[in-house]
């Protein structure tokens, strides 16, 4: 080859390098002053991040107002259910009670002697317990609880005064005399009343009250069967809970105030 040929050659080459650098050149330039431009036109500084806490991050105020009302939506929606279910209850416990069965009119007589009738409690909140004061220990158990409850409402200033009355199935031992006197040991408001068989059988027969007397020992004692029930009465003499020896004192007075409340509430609003 001539060395004009091959100078030509290395011209050619050198032509092609020069053309794919400036081509190269011209793409990254304006892309590097674009960037240069976007970060110092104008002499404006970088922007500052936001501090934590004003609207930067999953928890902002907005979402914080959506979960205290999602919250108390739920909460509302619990406390519906839990109402309708201790309404559910309890109409089914009145009605397996046959409410409209339970109490009635008595005739009964006080320590006193003095004959009362059902007719002279009207008007007034009755708390009844059917017992026997010969009874070792289950009958004063519940007798120190009804003046446990008593105790409780009368430092209620917006309750009424509930009369407790004691009721004797034993009326062959317990006569007026024997009842005040066991009434007493309790609570100076428990009223004791007792009467004749036919008297108890039919204020027994009114609230449902099971009684048996059982075989008599040596010394001619003997412990009466009997159910072992309070029963609480509206001033209207109607029947309205009944309480067993699993409620305690607590437990019985918050009920009576409930039921109180309501009844109020309902003459109230008819």
């Amino acid at each position: 080859m001539s060395c004009y040929n091959v100078i030509k050659s290395l011209n050619v080459q050198l032509l092609r390098r020069s053309s794919i650098y400036f081509q190269s050149a011209e793409v990254a330039l304006p892309n590097r002053i674009r960037q240069n431009a976007r970060n110092y036109s104008n002499n404006k500084p970088f922007p500052k991040p936001k501090p934590p806490g004003r609207g930067v991050g999953p928890i902002t105020w907005k979402n914080l107002g959506i979960t205290a009302v999602l919250g108390g939506g739920l909460l509302a929606f619990m406390w519906y259910l839990k109402k309708e279910k201790e309404e559910a209850q309890m109409k089914e416990r009145q009605r397996m009670l046959g409410k409209a069965a339970i109490g009635g009119s008595f005739e009964l007589v006080d320590s006193t002697g003095k004959i009362r009738n059902s007719d002279e409690f009207l008007g007034k909140w009755l708390l009844i317990y059917f017992g026997f004061t010969h009874c070792p220990d289950i009958c004063p158990d519940e007798l120190e609880k009804m003046a446990g409850v008593i105790d409780i409402l009368d430092k209620a200033e917006d309750m009424p005064k509930i009369q407790p009355l004691f009721i004797s199935v034993d009326p062959n031992r317990d006569t007026p005399e024997v009842v005040g006197k066991y009434c007493k040991e309790f609570s100076p408001r428990l009223l004791g009343l007792t009467g004749s068989e036919q008297q108890v059988g039919q204020a027994c027969k009114a609230y449902r009250v099971y009684f048996s007397a059982g075989p008599k020992d040596s010394d001619s004692d003997y412990i009466v069967d009997h159910t072992i029930i309070m029963y609480l009465v509206n001033p209207e003499g109607g029947f309205v809970d009944y309480y067993g020896q699993n409620r305690t004192a607590s437990e019985i007075s918050t009920s009576i105030r409930v039921h109180v409340l309501k009844h109020t509430t309902a003459k109230s609003w008819l």
